[in-house]
């Protein structure tokens, strides 16, 4: 997870559902203990009631006329149930008609006896009391009050209670993200902002971040400033020591190739020599004109007339070629990094494919926004000429390496090429083209 945002929210929702679980646990245990307290209360109030109401009838036991009882003991199955036995007689209320209720054991005299039974698919709970009358003539000894009632009201409500409850609690918490989304919105703007005038800078859109941050990230944009101009400063400095040393070192190279012009052992061992130096002074002229790789916060360099420069300069130079030298550039496509840069991998890349084709060279660019930044600009060379072979691919793309020593030059534009895509992180890959010749495919940072 790589949202700041996501992570604060996760870590923050974590306990939140933590705790509501717990508060919900209580919840259901408090509401639990109250309706079995309640359930306690009425058992002892209807058998309270049972055993005041209870009348003996003569020749058998105790019997409890109706009108003095709740009016759920006279309707069948209704869920409320009462029995009276004695060793010689037992009493139920017409509420039991149809239902198989279970009251338990007789009970001595004073015992209390709590417990759940089963009817049917009905659960029940059952409060009986063994009671023994003073004034009984008959010796009849004592005499078991029963009452039950049905649990299904009672878990009904609690299930009613637990669904709500979770109801509420899910709402509850959900509000709570939310808002909490929201003022983590706010809070990151400043974060989100600060990504997306890097993201500018990255892309050449903007040379530096802009101001007004909060106390926490101001120090962090002023310090990304200083970086951005400093690095800028140290490769505008790089690039002139270099530029002046080579320069500074072509003056006597040349004086030493006059003076030595005349000596009988000049040609063949200092003379190659001189020219072997003077072929790397003029690499690193031509590198120290170029920024060296791509620095943050650079203007954008439109490719297409960069392209067509090129094309109008080669097609003179090969002119007793006949070439046809087409260019495919997508629209609005830009190079994010530096025109010399872009000119040199482009006329290396160009001048190449027109040394060695037939008749026909072609250049392709396209800019794919979803790929990596420093790739997705793609930039394609391809010629009709005689190609480069497998094994020889990795090989011209080596400093000084030529396939055919019979052509013209030092080896080292190829290898120039690679050099700066590897500054700007890209990369460069060899190929068979469908022309028939060499296919060289270079990605670099862009967009449009």
């Amino acid at each position: 997870m790589h949202s700041l945002s996501q992570r604060l929210l996760l870590s923050v929702a974590v306990p939140l559902a933590l705790f509501f679980g717990f508060m919900t646990l209580v919840l259901d245990t408090g509401f639990r203990t109250l309706s079995e307290h309640s359930l306690h209360e009425l058992l002892d109030s209807q058998i309270i009631a049972l055993i005041a109401a209870a009348e003996r009838e003569p020749h058998k036991g105790y019997v409890a006329p109706l009108k003095a009882l709740d009016s759920r003991f006279a309707t069948p199955r209704s869920g409320l149930y009462a029995q009276i036995r004695s060793a010689r007689h037992e009493w139920r209320s017409p509420s039991t008609a149809g239902a198989d209720v279970s009251f338990g054991p007789m009970l001595a005299q004073g015992e209390r006896q709590f417990s759940y039974t089963m009817a049917g698919h009905r659960r029940l709970a059952i409060e009986s009391r063994g009671v023994a009358f003073a004034d009984d003539p008959a010796g009849a000894g004592p005499v078991t009050f029963s009452v039950a009632v049905s649990l299904t009201p009672y878990e009904e409500q609690l299930w009613e209670f637990r669904r709500r409850m979770v109801l509420w609690f899910s709402a509850l918490m959900l509000l709570l993200l939310a808002t909490l989304a929201v003022l983590l919105r706010a809070v990151l703007a400043p974060v989100r902002r600060l990504e997306r005038e890097i993201h500018e800078v990255e892309e050449g859109r903007s040379e530096v971040l802009g101001g007004g941050y909060p106390r926490e990230l101001s120090g962090v944009a002023r310090h990304l400033n200083a970086l951005l101009i400093g690095e800028r400063k140290r490769v505008a400095r790089y690039r002139d020591t270099l530029g002046n040393l080579a320069h500074s070192l072509k003056t006597p190279l040349a004086v030493m190739r006059s003076a030595l012009s005349g000596a009988p052992e000049a040609p063949g061992t200092i003379g190659p020599e001189i020219d072997r130096m003077s072929d790397i002074i003029e690499h690193q002229l031509k590198r120290a004109a170029a920024s060296g790789g791509a620095l943050l916060g650079q203007a954008p360099v439109a490719v297409a007339p960069v392209a067509a420069d090129l094309r109008a300069a080669l097609l003179k130079v090969y002119r007793d070629k006949d070439l046809s030298l087409e260019l495919a550039v997508q629209p609005e496509s830009q190079f994010v990094g530096d025109r010399a840069d872009l000119m040199e991998m482009l006329g290396n890349l160009l001048e190449n494919a027109c040394k060695w084709c037939h008749q026909r060279v072609r250049l392709t660019v396209t800019v794919d926004p979803s790929a990596a930044v420093q790739e997705n600009m793609t930039v394609t060379v391809e010629d009709d000429g005689p190609g480069i072979s497998a094994e020889n691919r990795a090989r011209v793309l080596e400093r000084g390496v030529r396939t055919d020593e019979t052509v013209p030059g030092h080896g080292l534009g190829l290898a120039m090429v690679r050099e700066t895509v590897d500054l700007y992180g890209g990369s460069l890959a060899v190929d068979t083209s469908p022309l028939g010749g060499a296919r060289f495919e270079v990605r670099l940072p862009g967009r449009v």
